[in-house]
């Protein structure tokens, strides 16, 4: 089906992105390690970064698009693009304010975000800096979510999900250049990494902004005006942005509490970075399709369609990461070892990473599920649902994290991120199955148990084969030896996946030809 198409259209860019992704921490956790520079950093770059996942993985656009396509659709492409033009004066008003007031309370910013900082003056101080750096990132990228969302609702996929890519080149040269004049550790690394966020934001901008103009969408500056378009946008905008932003909200409170062990915001950063590339690649890319696909549809009144489109969606989905995530659990060590271990990234760095990861990739599956499920909320422009659902995902994680963070430290944190991930998808399936939006079709229920079965097997695979090599997987094994054990390692647990896969009839290579082929009329 087209979805699909788009969908790994939108992955392939976000690959590519997540591939300098790794490059960029790579070389950060060479240069910086877990340090206090390190620390600092990623506190500063988390408040930001949130709004970036916000806005640009889709939160926004639950609450954009919808409204959009029904204009598009229904009153022409003038009337869509002057609606895109209320919304980006809008937004650009609120967000220049919200800068200003984040740069004059910087450290009460981070007093919230790391309390446990307080006690180290200078790297609270470097931190507050840091966050006064990075915060413009916000104004930026807020706009680009809203850009992209015009491009998506065109579909137009590929730059807006290409975008970021240009955030992970302006991280590299300044990380390259760090790595050059020998600033591995000093606060002036963290310096330049924070102005390299700002500047890599504008870039971002300057990119969707003439990507929109050749689409025929120009955006011309208005004046702010609260008209009924804007109620109606701010009205599902809010809950919207709470609901589709639940993990990273999770994400800031892990955070928050981590911030009183050392070591612990940069070894759940790390982690966090790994299993965000199979998230990405899947859940990010099948949500932002998703959102206008079942949109349109809505429009059309297809709703054997809709139904269609979530179930393809979500058993492409878990195809995908029911088996990353057992493979994450099954080799955390080996993983982050090849990763990340080197220079300032001590082994002891590299075990306390791998443990979180491990305790993330249990609840990978659910964090994508979250990107299925939410759109069929968002295109019926209700997006009060899943932000009571969000209310009790966090509330949960933030009771299991307090009550597991003395006993198990960093590790109980990102256990209470996932078990409160998994509680928000069983409530947001259950509210789709209770309204009559979605169930469960044959070929679903076909592969889903057949999906797991394999994903066992293969986990139990690498789980044996990576205590069998353990000892490789050390600071005295030579680097190119440890990657090809890896990759080894990974090759051969997607081989025997996709070998159960097709022996029990899950997914071929002719199903997927098949799905990719379809076009949008043949599915009507």
């Amino acid at each position: 089906m087209a979805l699909l198409r788009s969908a790994m259209t939108v992955g392939g860019m976000t690959l590519l992105s997540r591939l300098l992704g790794f490059v960029r921490d790579v070389l950060m956790a060479a240069l910086l390690g877990a340090g206090a520079v390190a620390e600092a950093f990623v506190v500063a770059f988390r408040l930001p970064n949130l709004f970036r996942r916000f806005f640009g993985e889709g939160a926004f656009n639950a609450a954009f698009v919808p409204l959009f396509a029904r204009r598009l659709e229904g009153e022409g492409a003038e009337s869509a693009r002057r609606f895109a033009e209320e919304a980006f004066a809008g937004l650009l008003f609120i967000l220049l304010l919200l800068t200003i007031v984040a740069e004059i309370f910087a450290p009460w910013f981070v007093l919230v975000l790391a309390p446990g900082f307080a006690a180290d003056e200078e790297k609270f101080a470097l931190t507050v800096l840091l966050t006064r750096i990075t915060f413009p990132y916000l104004l930026c990228m807020s706009l680009v979510a809203l850009l992209s969302g015009v491009l998506n609702s065109l579909r137009r996929f590929a730059l807006a999900a290409f975008a970021p890519v240009l955030l992970n080149i302006v991280f590299i040269v300044v990380l390259i250049y760090g790595w050059l004049a020998a600033l591995g550790g000093q606060p002036r690394m963290g310096v330049l990494l924070a102005a390299a966020v700002a500047l890599a934001g504008f870039l971002q901008l300057a990119l969707l902004w003439v990507a929109a103009a050749r689409a025929g969408f120009a955006i011309r500056l208005r004046r702010p005006r609260y008209t009924p378009a804007m109620k109606r946008l701010v009205k599902l905008g809010i809950p919207g942005l709470i609901a589709g932003g639940i993990t990273q909200l999770n994400l800031v409170i892990s955070t928050i509490i981590a911030s009183w062990q050392e070591g612990a915001p940069a070894w759940l950063y790390y982690a966090d970075r790994v299993y965000q590339l199979p998230l990405g690649l899947v859940g990010v890319a099948i949500g932002v399709v998703l959102l206008p696909e079942i949109s349109r549809r809505l429009r059309a009144e297809d709703h054997a369609g809709v139904r269609e489109a979530q179930n393809r969606a979500m058993q492409f989905a878990l195809f995908l990461t029911v088996p990353a995530a057992l493979a994450l659990m099954a080799m955390p060590l080996a993983v982050v070892n090849v990763l990340f271990e080197r220079g300032a990234f001590t082994h002891a760095d590299t075990i306390a990473t791998a443990q979180a990861l491990a305790a993330f990739a249990s609840g990978l599956p659910a964090f994508v599920l979250i990107k299925v499920f939410s759109p069929a909320f968002f295109a019926r422009e209700d997006t009060r649902t899943p932000m009571r659902f969000a209310a009790v995902s966090v509330g949960l994680n933030i009771a299991l994290a307090l009550a597991l963070f003395p006993f198990f430290g960093h590790v109980g944190i990102a256990v209470a991120t996932s078990a409160a991930s998994w509680v928000n998808v069983l409530l947001l399936g259950r509210a789709l199955q209770r309204h009559g939006y979605w169930h469960t079709d044959a070929s679903l229920r076909h592969a889903l148990p057949r999906m797991l079965l394999a994903a066992l097997v293969m986990g139990a695979g690498l789980l044996a084969a990576q205590r069998a090599l353990l000892e490789w997987f050390t600071p005295g094994t030579e680097l190119m030896m440890r990657i090809g054990l890896l990759a080894a390692l990974v090759l051969a647990g997607m081989l025997v996946y996709l070998m159960l896969a097709r022996l029990l009839g899950i997914m071929n290579a002719e199903m997927l030809r098949a799905a990719l082929r379809r076009t949008p009329a043949a599915e009507k």
